[in-house]
């Protein structure tokens, strides 16, 4: 069995190399990422209390609920804001890769305090519809209108953000679910004004409720899967070793490949290949890489290169 180690080595080389690159690139985006994130966290939460306070005057369980996406809303952007602040930091001997998955982590909590909010807001709505709760609608419709305002003030800011980051896509649901939630409370408030039927204040507090679960669902799923090394949904794995087998002189098998995305970013591999026993190893690293850089837009690749048998024994495959 040949295992060359310095070709191990090589790619490791490359591997720092080009993550040094890669963070250089992201950067610029990170820091307006943040910048807008925080401009909406500010946005969010100066309106949230007063959203609160608002929906308790006026006996409004659709408004309340508003309020509690509203907080869901801070908590989600001061979390992002947070993430991005921990990604810069470097990587050391204990977290090698440094706190890049920091916001990924977010996100995953973040949809799942929201699913917590919908089983609140969904009992609530049960004991209102069997009770109906006296309601002031004007004072809900002034306040409503107040939060759609605050609301698309916050979307604008965000759409201008990178929407391939996942802690601003799940920002952006967040934001999205209270436009719409605050439509809702709208809707409400001039169906009470018009009929008397308070019935519409809990009814449309469940439509808020299904309109938080859809995002909950979104971004806790996403982030599991990032968190659970899932490959990334864009880059089929099977695929991208047939492709390197077929296409990059002197590469007999693709085996014991692993793909996975540290940020949902970046997609990062890990491979065996064995090559022909007149190829220079070095130079088959460089055009695997180059294959799957230009390719597959993998630009994280780690390879150990084999001349014979797999040097991973019963792990390969």
């Amino acid at each position: 069995m040949a295992h060359d180690h310095s070709h191990t080595a090589d790619a490791h080389a490359h591997h720092a190399h080009d993550h040094g690159h890669a963070h250089d690139h992201h950067r610029g985006g990170d820091d307006r990422n943040e910048n807008r994130i925080a401009i909406a966290a500010l946005l969010t939460g100066s309106f949230m209390g007063v959203e609160l306070v608002g929906g308790i005057l006026a006996g409004s369980l659709a408004l309340i609920a508003d309020a509690g996406h509203m907080l869901s809303d801070f908590g989600s952007l001061a979390l992002a804001w947070i993430g991005f602040r921990m990604a810069r930091r470097p990587a050391d001997s204990k977290r090698t890769f440094g706190f890049r998955r920091f916001p990924v982590l977010a996100a995953f909590v973040n949809g799942l305090t929201l699913f917590l909010i919908v089983i609140w807001i969904a009992w609530e709505a049960s004991q209102r519809l069997m009770t109906p709760h006296a309601i002031q609608p004007e004072t809900m419709l002034w306040v409503a209108a107040a939060g759609l305002a605050v609301n698309i003030a916050s979307f604008a800011v965000l759409h201008g953000a990178d929407r391939d980051n996942l802690n601003v896509r799940g920002a952006l649901l967040h934001v999205a679910g209270d436009l719409f939630g605050s439509i809702a409370a709208i809707a409400a408030a001039l169906i009470i004004m018009a009929t008397g039927w308070v019935q519409a204040d809990p009814i449309l507090s469940i439509l808020v409720a299904l309109i938080i679960l859809r995002s909950a669902w979104s971004v806790t799923s996403e982030s599991a899967h990032i968190l659970l090394e899932g490959a990334p949904t864009h880059v089929d794995l099977d695929a991208v070793t047939h492709d390197l087998e077929d296409h990059v002189e002197g590469v007999v098998d693709i085996h014991h490949a692993h793909l996975w995305s540290l940020d949902g970013r970046r997609s990062m591999m890990t491979l065996h290949a064995k090559i022909a026993e007149d190829i220079s190893g070095p130079n088959v690293v460089a055009r695997i890489k180059q294959r799957l850089s230009e390719k597959h837009g993998i630009n994280h690749a780690t390879i150990e290169i084999e001349e014979k048998d797999c040097a991973g024994g019963a792990d390969c495959g």
